[in-house]
């Protein structure tokens, strides 16, 4: 009697046992194919999360810090520009300077990138305390004639006229390498455009193009504005899908340098 209520109980185990194997495997045959039709559309979680990281992210154009930070950035008249923006202003404030360092450095360890290239000769500045912070390779892209062993990128142009090709060093970006170009500003996009070629003429992707001040101006002026267009510029060279992001846009750039009595537009082309 004994053996066989023990019978009875095991059989009713593996009943139960096999009941929740069956609704384990039917409820994964829903979530697979539930993923198979989200994919169809589109809509597969995973992905919208991949797809959307590089726009959710803390730190916004002309958010709160960047309105912040804007304070610090002058604008005076130089080099026939009316408003020409120096980062001279929150160079002197270590507390501010660091604070976009770090901005710059949540942004691209959240991304993710293999090294940084930074653009003669603000990049150079701005560039190497964010490749440091993140333990990343920092590269340099100069004009022509001042490096060993590079490679050249055509003539482009910049709102200042004309410009030779940058130039990076060969052996600094291997194929398949997460490259981000970071600037101090960015106008007709010429410059940048010049080392997104690069990039690519060596194998590597451009992950993003990052500046601290992105004139949108010239992101796609209307034709009779006679401003130079960035959207073109890119579309042209088929490099129109690479980012660009900047922390601060000409919309809160507001504050005018006080100049002194006597002041001298005395800006030389460079």
């Amino acid at each position: 009697m004994q053996y066989q209520t023990i019978l009875r109980l095991a059989i009713v185990f593996v009943a139960l046992f096999e009941f929740s194997i069956s609704s384990s495997s039917a409820s994964s045959n829903d979530i697979d194919k539930s993923c198979i039709e989200s994919s169809e559309q589109n809509c597969n979680t995973k992905n919208n999360i991949i797809m959307s990281a590089s726009d959710d992210k803390k730190y916004k154009q002309d958010g709160d810090e960047a309105r912040q930070i804007a304070q610090y950035l002058p604008y005076f008249p130089f080099k026939g520009i009316p408003r020409f923006y120096d980062i001279g202003g929150f160079l002197e404030k270590p507390e501010i300077f660091q604070q976009i360092v770090d901005i710059f450095v949540e942004r691209y360890n959240e991304i993710g990138i293999d090294s940084i290239a930074g653009l003669d000769a603000r990049g150079f500045i701005l560039g190497p305390p964010i490749a440091l912070a993140m333990k990343k390779p920092f590269i340099m892209m100069r004009k022509k004639g001042k490096m060993p062993n590079s490679i050249s990128s055509d003539e482009y142009d910049t709102e200042y006229g004309k410009r030779s090709g940058m130039t990076v060093q060969r052996d600094k970006i291997k194929k398949g390498d997460r490259v981000l170009i970071i600037d101090d500003l960015v106008a007709t996009g010429g410059t940048l455009s010049s080392a997104i070629n690069l990039v690519h003429m060596l194998g590597g992707e451009v992950v993003e193009c990052a500046c601290v001040v992105e004139l949108k101006m010239f992101i796609d002026p209307p034709k009779d504005s006679g401003l130079p267009n960035r959207t073109e510029l890119f579309t042209n060279q088929k490099i129109q899908h690479v980012p660009v992001w900047g922390l601060i846009s000409e919309d809160v750039l507001t504050n005018e340098a006080k100049l002194p009595e006597g002041y001298v537009d005395d800006g030389e082309e460079h």
